[in-house]
């Protein structure tokens, strides 16, 4: 992946608006975070280790929130598909393969504040990545492995939740995958969320994207200045990107008075 550093505030709305259909994006509170699942971060001391298996920890997390997820559900969901599942399990916090992008670059840097702290002073980041042709790739190289795997970008759309339960155990090949369920929550829709993983469970997010089938598909990381924190948080309010209208609830007006604590307190 290129990483790029942003110079001023007018590069970055450029580059912001430059973007055409089909990219998809994720902000991250420190660029020098390295692009990881939350289950890659949490078994990173045992993954190189031998016999590590990487199955075994990500079903029992699966199991263990799927078997009592309806004793603490106050909706009425029934998960019909691994990725809906996965999707959930992100959603409140567990542990899981996937990681969050957005269709909206302006949403990829909110998420970037929102944790962000301006008084220590960190470089944030906005990963951008060219999601069509991402996925034409991965298609024709799962074609390629088995002919009688015949999805398009087109069919796909109509079996996002079949596709990714069909070939997300089953191909150990390095790729990588962006979908995300059919059915899915308010607060996913909000945020226009998607997820990145790795087809292969036991390849690392950032191992698959050195791959170098993809060595021409455009994903960049954008290294923005602590400089620009208050641009980009005003670029963010006259948009009206806020907690409150990405939430849409108690949480995010919580959410909402912490960013502004954390704008107004900066010297």
């Amino acid at each position: 992946m290129k990483e790029h550093t942003i110079k001023d505030s007018r590069e970055l709305v450029d580059v912001v608006n430059g973007f055409s259909n089909g990219f998809v994006f994720r902000g991250q509170a420190n660029a020098s975070w390295p692009l990881t699942s939350s289950l890659e971060r949490m078994l990173e001391p045992v993954w190189d280790e031998d016999g590590f298996d990487f199955k075994k920890f990500e079903d029992y997390t699966l199991k263990r929130f799927m078997g009592k997820f309806h004793l603490y559900s106050t909706d009425s969901i029934n998960p019909a598909s691994k990725l809906e599942a996965l999707a959930l399990m992100q959603h409140y916090g567990a542990p899981t393969r996937l990681v969050d992008f957005t269709e909206s670059p302006y949403l990829a840097l909110y998420f970037a504040l929102e944790t962000y702290n301006p008084l220590a002073g960190n470089d944030f980041a906005l990963y951008t990545v060219d999601c069509t042709s991402l996925m034409k790739r991965s298609l024709e190289k799962l074609q390629e492995f088995d002919n009688k795997f015949s999805h398009d970008l087109f069919s796909l759309e109509d079996n996002k939740d079949a596709v990714f339960d069909e070939i997300i155990d089953r191909f150990t090949l390095e790729l990588l995958w962006v979908s995300e369920p059919k059915v899915i929550n308010r607060r996913l829709d909000l945020q226009a969320g998607t997820f990145l993983t790795s087809i292969n469970r036991r390849t690392k997010i950032e191992d698959a994207i050195r791959n170098p089938i993809y060595s021409d598909i455009e994903m960049i990381k954008y290294r923005i200045p602590s400089t620009l924190y208050e641009n980009v948080y005003a670029l963010l309010r006259q948009a009206n990107i806020t907690s409150k209208s990405i939430y849409g609830d108690l949480e995010g007006l919580g959410r909402s008075v912490r960013m502004e604590l954390a704008a107004y307190a900066r010297p």
